[in-house]
């Protein structure tokens, strides 16, 4: 069995470029999720208590999945699109998961 991957953390960008920012997320993750079937989540979302960060939540059904998302177009034009916003800080861990289970 192949061990899926989530990368989680948060990005900080100047205040001006944060909702710049997430418009641009919205359709990278539309497309990321319609069109790369190794995408089990990708959520970006600005944080309700800071104006600069976006918290950062992906799910992929392997490392494979998510190494082949980089090397996607809409990943190419969304770099391309975003290269003048001012990114502040960024703290975004990858997490090999061992083991899950339903919290029902």
């Amino acid at each position: 069995m192949t061990a899926e991957v989530i990368v989680s953390g948060w990005m900080d960008y100047s205040p001006g470029d944060r909702d710049t920012m997430l418009g641009h997320l919205v359709e990278l993750g539309r497309l990321t999720r319609e069109e790369e079937p190794g995408c089990l989540d990708y959520a970006m979302t600005a944080d309700p208590t800071d104006e600069r960060r976006i918290r950062v939540y992906e799910r992929w059904a392997s490392q494979r999945a998510l190494d082949e998302h980089f090397t996607t177009a809409h990943i190419k034009d969304f770099r391309a699109a975003v290269s003048g916003l001012t990114r502040v800080g960024v703290s975004l861990q990858a997490h090999t998961v061992a083991a899950s289970r339903d919290m029902r």
